[in-house]
């Protein structure tokens, strides 16, 4: 029996030093620094959540149309080729209204004579993934399947993120939280504890630095009427105005519009890196830009079958480049522009970790101060202490001796909970030193089920030892339905709930299952050494 006991009393201790360790070291290699508090020691290896360490909050709205227009601009692109090397006459290759419909992509004017050589290409190639109707009056639509449009918008989604993470690395942003959020379609929480520039934040995550290369049709024009006028009044649905920065073959700063193919030749993705730089011989910024494989080899076949001919670097939907190809190009090039410092830093930096798939707009953003955080947290833990030493003084006046044994169980609940929030990369919130108090009110509760069961044995007339044995086992399947309810309600709260709510579900989590170990463990192990110590007749105080 004392050997049992021995091992269990060893087991408390060595829990008790693993749970302090995680307390102040976490997985990091034991390293005290004596300059600081130990407030401060504790705090760094319990990640501790928006609003208790301030910064900034941002609900973003994926435009997922962006990205079913880009991929069907690219498929316009690819038909027309493959129409070409096949022989196969046609008009044009157009989507009808990329507005309402960017789903669809329209061939028109086919000959009934090579409709049929027509079909049989599109059924081919892009049957796969697009319903493909018409043919009769010598026009075709191509629309997309639904599980297709579907997949795209959710691998945009997904894209977006990740984007949106190596932005923010590229920030220096220690435990962001970049996720879907779940109480909207296509809809993205960005939290970033410790910052509270939002604007800069704003221009690093929104700016899409979808940097494309467009086949110049015409330009520059003065203004929109004067492109709309050598277009013969309507632009083709094939071709787009952009506006850009003045005559930038002359450098002049006055507003201009240019004509450009729809269809781009290089886009964001096929940039595989990008350096800010300087000109030699003029002193201006620039990037130097490579492109991947592929697209140097689709850039090289451009190139070279267009020189003579313009071509525009589109930035941000607007022209920042207009250049004439002298020769055939490859992989590299540059992007020259009156950029400043931080502009030409930024802007490798976007095309370096990818162009956004799609534009995004905010939903929500705000910024909570770290002032505000801090007194949260004196807040909270004051709550939390006044709390402990409320009940800590109920269970000695109201349970006398056996109080001091909850009361140990009870220091040592949150020490394990706050070892098992320094272990893992659980976020403390706010509303999570809510689920702290809440596991106190738990763990006393298990202790008075447990003692009141005791003393119903005591009066019963059993002695000491056989009422501690029959308290606990009737005790124990009680606590144990309760807690096992509550963690599956925590659980729902978990994959369900935001950030905060989140917070709130991992540590009452946490505490109950630290709970289940003091209450009936610990507490046990307790009485057991101190009937141990008792003479044969005596009653426990309780």
């Amino acid at each position: 029996m004392k050997k049992e006991l021995q091992g269990r009393i060893l087991a408390i201790v060595a829990v008790l030093l693993i749970a302090l360790y995680g307390m102040f070291f976490g997985l990091d290699l034991p390293k005290l620094d004596r300059s600081k508090p130990l407030v401060n020691q504790l705090t760094q290896h319990i990640h501790l959540g928006l609003d208790l360490k301030g910064g900034a909050h941002l609900i973003l709205q994926v435009q997922v149309a962006d990205a079913v227009n880009a991929e069907t601009d690219n498929l316009a692109g690819v038909i027309q080729q493959d129409l070409k090397k096949a022989h196969v006459p046609f008009s044009q290759v157009i989507k009808a209204d990329p507005t309402n419909r960017p789903q669809q992509v329209r061939v028109d004017g086919v000959p009934l004579a090579n409709s049929s050589a027509a079909r049989s290409l599109l059924d081919q190639k892009y049957s796969n993934e697009y319903d493909i109707s018409g043919g009769s009056d010598g026009a075709f639509t191509l629309t997309m399947k639904p599980s297709v449009l579907t997949s795209l918008e959710t691998k945009t989604v997904a894209q977006a993120i990740e984007t949106i993470r190596d932005r923010v690395d590229s920030l220096g942003v220690s435990e962001p939280v970049i996720q879907e959020y779940g109480l909207g379609k296509d809809q993205i929480l960005v939290e970033l504890p410790g910052i509270d520039d939002l604007d800069r934040v704003k221009s690093i995550i929104q700016d899409t630095a979808r940097l494309s290369i467009h086949p110049v049709v015409g330009g520059p024009f003065p203004d929109e009427q004067a492109a709309l006028a050598s277009a013969g009044g309507t632009v083709p649905p094939d071709q787009m105005m952009m506006h850009g920065s003045g005559n930038l073959a002359t450098g002049s700063d006055a507003d201009a519009v240019y004509v450009l193919q729809r269809t781009s030749v290089v886009a964001g993705n096929d940039f595989r890196s990008a350096d800010p730089s300087q000109n030699q011989n003029t002193g201006q910024r620039i990037v130097i830009f490579t492109l991947t494989n592929e697209a140097g080899d689709k850039f090289w076949e451009y190139t070279s079958a267009n020189v003579g001919r313009s071509m525009a670097v589109v930035l941000g939907s607007r022209v920042r480049e207009v250049a004439s190809i002298k020769s055939a190009i490859r992989d590299r090039g540059e992007i020259e522009g009156t950029f400043t410092e931080d502009e030409v830093t930024n802007l490798s930096k976007l095309l370096r970790t990818g162009a956004l798939p799609a534009s995004l707009t905010y939903l929500e953003n705000r910024t909570v101060g770290a002032s505000l955080g801090a007194d949260s947290i004196k807040e909270g833990v004051t709550a939390a202490v006044v709390g402990v030493l409320v009940v800590m003084a109920f269970m000695l006046v109201y349970y006398r001796g056996s109080g001091i044994n909850a009361d140990l169980a009870l220091i040592l609940n949150l020490i394990i909970l706050l070892g098992f929030m320094g272990y893992s990369t659980a976020t403390l919130t706010l509303p999570g030193i809510a689920g702290v108090i809440l596991t106190i009110g738990m763990g006393v509760d298990s202790n008075v089920l447990i003692f009141e069961r005791i003393r119903e044995e005591i009066r019963a007339g059993k002695a000491a030892s056989a009422a501690v044995d029959q308290g606990f086992a009737h005790a124990w399947v009680t606590i144990v339905d309760t807690h096992v309810t509550t963690i599956f309600s925590a659980a729902i709260l978990f994959l369900f709930g935001t950030g905060p709510v989140k917070g709130f579900a991992t540590t009452l989590t946490f505490g109950l299952l630290a709970n289940l170990f003091t209450a009936v463990f610990v507490s046990r192990t307790i009485f057991d050494a101190h009937l141990n110590k008792m003479k044969t007749g005596e009653m426990v105080s309780i």
